[in-house]
């Protein structure tokens, strides 16, 4: 349903947000939301991709997965609809970073004066990733019915980011063909690229995600926390935590956490998984937690400006007081 802004009974219009080609297939209000909204919750990142432009039908078939820092082989076949007349054509790997962007405009009468204020929340795209492939040569034309057929071997990005949907921004990933049209518009034929996180970057302290976020135990002020479960941590998977915290204070209550964090532009920060217990086990060492990730859940990864991690967090509920706490991170793939 198209979202209207209006203010003091004034209407402003359709608001709409925009993702750039190829992923440009859901255009328009459905990007676009009130303020404090957040529009990309109900977005997958596979909607998002536009399969071509109608001038050429793409077909890519792949021998294996997609994965960060991995090669990628396959084997991709043309049809032309009608003439292609291009001056290049390459196959090309893109990667788009898509944000929630808060917006507003103030309305003036003619002496300066603010009569009404629009406030709104809309999407905004770029491709930060755009690596073109001199193998295969795509031909630069094609007849009308003409076919063309090759394989393909590509390297994946070395350091990501991932596909990854962190609710209020999305990294999406695509592989098409591109004819490059004198005056005129591309044509193109892409298909939606899910890149897993390499989980060797994670173990190997890459970027800010590694490190303690895959260690067993981490001492905490006062105690422990261990993760007794495989890590990093598969989404939909449940993490097995133990909390030790001897110098814990008393309070009503204990529970253990499980958090994310991200730099999204509109983005929250969210307790995705909680257990309670009784302060007396974690001053026991005997407090344990069967955290669920829930399915679809972002790895942890940073990269083209957006950061998403994960944290345990051991906490207190204290009468009259603020909840005291300890945390450690956690990975999650």
């Amino acid at each position: 349903m198209p979202f209207k802004v209006s203010a003091g009974g004034v209407f402003f219009g359709t608001r709409t947000g925009s993702s750039p080609n190829p992923f440009d297939a859901i255009n328009g209000p459905r990007l676009a939301g009130p303020q404090g909204s957040h529009p990309l919750h109900s977005v997958s990142p596979e909607e998002l991709l536009r399969p071509g432009d109608g001038a050429v039908t793409g077909e890519f078939k792949l021998d294996g997965k997609a994965r960060v820092g991995d090669g990628l082989t396959g084997k991709l076949k043309l049809t032309a609809s009608k003439e292609i007349k291009g001056r290049k054509a390459y196959l090309r790997l893109v990667g788009l970073r898509l944000d929630e962007v808060q917006r507003s405009q103030e309305h003036h009468d003619s002496e300066g004066r603010v009569t009404s204020r629009e406030d709104w929340v809309e999407t905004s795209g770029k491709l930060f990733v755009k690596d073109s492939f001199l193998d295969p040569a795509i031909p630069t034309q094609l007849a009308p019915g003409q076919v063309f057929e090759a394989p393909f071997a590509i390297p994946m990005p070395r350091l990501g980011p991932p596909t990854a949907h962190l609710g209020e921004s999305i990294i999406a990933w695509a592989l098409e063909v591109r004819w490059d049209i004198a005056m005129g518009s591309d044509h193109f034929a892409a298909i939606y690229l899910p890149l897993a996180q390499h989980p060797d970057l994670l173990r190997a302290g890459v970027g800010k995600q590694g490190g303690q976020s895959l260690m067993a135990s981490v001492p905490v002020k006062g105690g422990q926390i261990d993760i007794t479960s495989p890590l990093p941590a598969p989404s939909g998977t449940a993490i097995e935590v133990t909390a030790a915290w001897p110098s814990a204070p008393d309070g009503r209550g204990a529970r253990i956490e499980l958090h994310r964090h991200t730099n999204a532009p509109n983005g929250v920060r969210g307790i995705i998984a909680s257990a309670a217990m009784e302060v007396a086990a974690l001053h026991s060492g005997s407090a344990k937690a069967s955290l669920v990730v829930p399915e679809g859940s972002a790895p942890s990864f940073d990269g083209a400006g957006l950061e998403v991690s994960y944290v345990i967090r051991v906490l207190v509920d204290r009468k009259f007081r603020g909840d005291a706490a300890v945390e450690r991170p956690v990975a999650i793939v």
